[in-house]
């Protein structure tokens, strides 16, 4: 398969690739998905994976223009969104 080819993330043919998993993690995936359905669960969690590292790209170039969010702020929205205070999720601001 001609890797330089543009695709959109999840799109295209599928290509075999060698991936090493610790034993543990393996094991867990199997547990969850069955020896089958191990490339379709490691798939969705690459795409995942992307969308994450763009976000947080997306975060940086916005703070590199805005400066930092305001913690108090955030906090606040977390809680109308989600009717938890941080405190209260287990999650930092």
């Amino acid at each position: 398969m001609d890797e330089s080819s543009d695709f959109p993330l999840g799109d295209g043919p599928s290509s075999g690739i060698s991936v090493t998993l610790t034993a543990g993690t393996l094991h867990a995936i199997r547990e969850r998905v069955g020896k089958r359905g191990v490339s379709a669960y490691l798939e969705r969690a690459a795409q995942r994976q992307i969308e994450r590292d763009s976000l947080d790209e997306l975060l940086t170039d916005f703070e590199k223009i805005n400066g930092p969010a305001d913690p108090g702020a955030v906090s606040d929205k977390r809680t109308r969104l989600t009717g938890n205070s941080a405190s209260e999720s287990g999650t930092a601001a």
